[in-house]
């Protein structure tokens, strides 16, 4: 698997590479900011880019925005987010995009090399990782144990895995028979069951994903 990797700090720029190319992945190319890893992307088509959220020249979010560029531009690579600390912002952000193939990790978590490869692995082949301190602060800590699925009906776990692989509220109702409006109604009674806080329902809908991926 080909890994791209962008970060401004040299040391863990070549850090994570070292890594990673002991841990058995080919890295197509390290970039310092987001316009060289755009032009990496574009150069070399990795598997999976590894992104640093703040990069010059500000330091804020270009990293999240050359993801969302990527994404839009070749949805079919991978994207694994690092971040100092959790933002929940952010993470709403990245996921509103779809939930296949992304990844949002703190970087805390990329000194432990086997996790560091499942995750790049699972992200590489469409899956999703997302740090547990991360979902945490977007749904709200739970009992150990406590599974938040177990309040819905058999056809709101299928609308809820509908949701989770992207689909529109038509397109659910498509694949499940059944009208756009008896799908609306699910999705609300899917948001109480949930205890999802107040926010706009695209928000609510990525919670929603979250909750689901991190039950699974």
């Amino acid at each position: 698997m080909r890994v791209a990797l962008a970060d401004d700090a040299v040391l863990l720029r070549e850090g994570l590479a070292r890594l990673l190319q002991e841990a058995g992945f080919e890295i197509a190319g390290l970039a310092a900011d987001a316009d060289e890893l755009l032009a990496l992307i574009e150069r070399n088509r990795p598997d999976v880019a590894i992104i640093d959220i703040r990069m010059p020249p500000t330091h804020t979010d270009e990293g999240l925005r050359a993801a969302k560029v990527i994404r839009g531009r070749w949805p079919e690579i991978g994207l694994l987010v690092l971040s100092q600390h959790v933002n929940p912002r952010y993470a709403l952000e990245l996921l509103s995009t779809g939930t296949d193939g992304v990844g949002y990790l703190l970087k805390e978590r990329v000194s432990d090399v086997e996790e560091l490869s499942a995750s790049v692995n699972r992200i590489g082949h469409g899956g999703s990782v997302l740090d547990p301190a991360v979902v945490g602060e977007l749904v709200g800590r739970r009992r150990p144990g406590e599974n938040p699925l177990e309040h819905l009906t058999d056809r709101e776990r299928e609308v809820l895995a509908l949701m989770a692989e992207g689909r529109s509220n038509r397109a659910i109702a498509e694949r499940l028979f059944v009208t756009e409006h008896t799908v609306e109604k699910h999705v609300k009674s899917i948001f109480g069951s949930l205890r999802l806080p107040q926010s706009p329902d695209d928000h609510r809908r990525v919670l929603a994903v979250v909750t689901y991926l991190n039950s699974q």
